[in-house]
């Protein structure tokens, strides 16, 4: 049996292993935490192209993307929604080129918040990533896909000759997986609340300003948040959590006194460019999916749809 081992339960990995299972590929997924404990589970969420490398295929992967979440906001269940909202900054900029996707729309100044000067308005796929994860691992196993909790501490390791391709989406795990000095650590945290009433999103897209967003999900809020390059601590800071609240109830009055529900924290993969290639070990081919920082939700169809690609050749699937 051709097998595939997917090393990493998140977004990535999970996205990956559904393209293969759904393709008639055996497929087991490999993780030392389960789908509701990874970075991807902490994430806010929303379609929203970060600037990493390599920019045109970035932008390739971030289209593939935004179509199939599109079908997915149709899906009951998936996490999935599309909400319309602003971008908005407190000094002239403008629009980014990859707005056009989305049909986004120079903000009229009833749109601006206090002390914002420039925005546009769109509407994109705001994802519930803990449900997202849950449609993604129903549809991995529906296909016939398994997932076993165990943690390798090398690639090497995994090569053990039960799959003929292994593929490593394990996000910033791969610094020590596969010896990447250049994948480091972006420390991410964000605060969950009560919704008081906010239907459309807010993101504070002022050049150099500590990161503001509101992305509502039905009941609950996810208020955002920070980026510590070179952080690894996952326990909440109480006086970051502080700060988000405040910037946050700064730009959404309603926020003010809202009831934190809980507090995520999670570690974004950031590599200067993405790495999806394939390197021979020995008789087993490994696929990297890895190093996509904090887009990966934005890439993670695009990327993991080039990923199958890549496995599907190395198993002779492909002429």
């Amino acid at each position: 049996m051709d097998r595939v081992r997917v090393i990493g339960a998140g977004v990535i990995g999970l996205t990956t292993a559904v393209c293969l299972a759904e393709a008639g590929v055996d497929v087991e997924v490999v993780s030392d935490r389960r789908p509701d404990a990874t970075t991807s589970a902490a994430a806010g969420a929303m379609w929203d192209p970060y600037l990493v490398e390599p920019a045109d295929q970035v932008d390739r992967w971030s289209r593939v993307t935004l179509s199939v979440l599109r079908e997915l906001s149709a899906e009951t269940g998936s996490g999935v929604r599309l909400v319309e909202g602003t971008q908005q900054s407190r000094y002239p900029r403008e629009l980014p080129s990859w707005t056009t996707v989305v049909g986004a729309r120079p903000c009229l100044p009833g749109d601006l918040r206090r002390g914002y000067v420039t925005g546009w308005r769109y509407q994109a796929p705001l994802v519930d990533m803990p449900r997202f994860l849950d449609h993604l691992l129903r549809r991995l196993l529906r296909a016939g896909g398994h997932l076993r909790q165990h943690r390798y501490a090398t690639i090497n390791d995994s090569v053990d000759g039960a799959a003929r391709v292994v593929v490593n989406c394990t996000g910033a795990g791969a610094r020590s997986l596969v010896a990447d000095p250049l994948v480091d650590a972006v420390r991410g945290q964000l605060v969950v609340v009560e919704n008081p009433g906010i239907e459309s999103f807010f993101c504070d897209d002022t050049p150099g300003a500590p990161l503001t967003y509101v992305y509502p999900h039905g009941d609950t809020v996810a208020l955002g948040g920070t980026a510590e390059p070179g952080t690894w601590d996952l326990e909440p800071d109480q006086e970051a959590a502080r700060q988000i609240l405040a910037r946050c109830a700064a730009v959404e009055p309603l926020l003010a006194g809202a009831r934190v529900i809980e507090h995520r924290v999670g570690l974004r993969p950031a590599r200067p460019r993405i790495r999806l290639e394939t390197e021979p070990y020995g008789d087993t081919a490994v696929v990297h999916n890895y190093g996509h920082g904090g887009a990966g939700l934005t890439v993670s169809w695009g990327c993991a749809r080039e990923a199958a690609e890549h496995v599907r050749r190395a198993l002779g699937l492909t002429p």
